[in-house]
């Protein structure tokens, strides 16, 4: 994402608690800066780590350099993209339909 870099990697501890961590580089800016940017990062987590992050894993948020002069409301709908995108999905339903069930054709 623009903003920022989302990094999951499951623990397999048997714990299912969620670990999240924050990372600015100095490249990102002065002191002022990268703690305005970490705050913005935990503020984003605080909102959807519980309901959308990977139980029993860590995650790590990286500001980029973007991040800052993004709107907040942007850099949420962009976390909600990213934890869809690291969380494992379910594996498809492969069972064979029914005989007899309907598949939309005509006999």
């Amino acid at each position: 994402m623009p903003g920022f870099v989302l990094l999951m990697r499951p623990r397999d501890d048997g714990d299912d608690t969620m670990r999240i961590g924050f990372t600015v580089t100095k490249k990102i800016g002065n002191a002022v800066v990268r703690n305005r940017m970490k705050r913005r990062l935990r503020a984003l987590a605080r909102e959807l780590l519980a309901e959308r992050g990977v139980a029993g894993a860590d995650h790590v948020l990286i500001g980029r350099n973007g991040g800052i002069e993004r709107d907040y409301a942007l850099l949420r709908t962009e976390l909600g993209k990213a934890f869809r995108k690291v969380t494992p999905q379910a594996a498809p339903d492969t069972t064979p339909a029914k005989a007899g069930a309907q598949t939309g054709k005509r006999p």
